[in-house]
């Protein structure tokens, strides 16, 4: 996909990621968890988290919502930014640090990440896959490869409030 048409479709997204991030933001979690997403090409009962991030040059603090997976103790994203040729910004900013926090439902944690690579990724991908199912088509939009990130929990954090946005 190029820089001109994942413009268009993050334009196009917009207002729904900005609802859905604050609305995870204002209720603590309570909703923004499980929303349905049949429009997009995913699920009606489709549950997300809520990455929190620090821009890498600008130092403000970013949350981004994504659909997940809770695999074998460890929480799966998928850095597919719908297909660009490209790495989100959240990813990006995601790479230069080793911590990274982020909040499920009404529960917020502190985590090491790290990106899956060979048979692995292949059987989470495959995974993935089936609580999204348009990552195939996101799959099949770019050339580069779509990290898919493994997140391990270490500690429970507060959860994250609409102050900490900016």
């Amino acid at each position: 996909m190029t820089d001109a048409s994942s413009k268009a479709v993050n334009d196009a997204a917009a207002p729904f990621i900005n609802w859905h991030r604050d609305t995870y933001l204002k209720t603590g979690g309570a909703e923004g968890h499980i929303v349905d997403v049949t429009s997009a090409g995913g699920h009606a009962f489709s549950t997300h988290l809520l990455l929190k991030t620090i821009g890498r040059k600008s130092g403000k603090t970013y949350f981004t919502p994504l659909t997940y997976g809770d695999i074998g103790g460890e929480v799966a994203i998928i850095a597919s930014k719908a297909g660009a040729d490209h790495n989100p910004d959240w990813f990006e900013n995601l790479r230069v640090r080793p911590e990274v926090e982020f909040q499920i439902a009404t529960q917020a944690f502190r985590a090491t990440w790290r990106e899956t690579d060979g048979a692995e990724r292949e059987k989470l991908w495959a995974f993935m896959e089936e609580i999204l199912p348009v990552y195939a088509s996101y799959k099949a939009a770019t050339t580069r490869k779509i990290p898919l990130v493994m997140m391990k929990i270490i500690e429970p954090i507060p959860v994250f409030r609409p102050e900490d946005l900016g």
